[in-house]
């Protein structure tokens, strides 16, 4: 039996706009995600990542804000409280509002915003 908490990361990552905090447990990466009014992973963490598009795939429970997904293909998909989400890599996303948007992931933080 094994037990960590997000509110003492293993791992804190600051970016523009946001932060993420990591804990690892049973070979899983939890990452909860805060996102602040005017964030977007093109802007806010494509610098870090130097990819055009954000290749990590999430698995996500949204706990609250808006958070809009565009894929490379053009397919939207806008996420709010409540919803459990899937996005496969190949992706860019930004808070809509002026609500900050928590998230908690658990398949996509292991590499995410992490200077490459």
């Amino acid at each position: 039996m094994e037990k960590k908490q997000l509110s003492k990361p293993e791992e804190r990552r600051s970016f523009e706009k946001g932060e993420v905090q990591v804990v690892t447990l049973g070979g899983v990466t939890f990452g909860r995600a805060t996102l602040q009014p005017g964030w977007r992973w093109s802007t806010c963490v494509k610098p870090l990542a130097q990819t055009e598009s954000c290749e990590a795939e999430h698995l996500q429970y949204h706990l609250s804000g808006r958070l809009r997904v565009r894929m490379d293909d053009g397919v939207e998909e806008e996420f709010v409280a409540g919803d459990v989400a899937n996005i496969p890599p190949g992706h860019d996303a930004w808070v809509v509002g002026d609500e900050p948007v928590v998230i908690l992931d658990i398949s996509g933080m292991a590499d995410f915003a992490k200077p490459h």
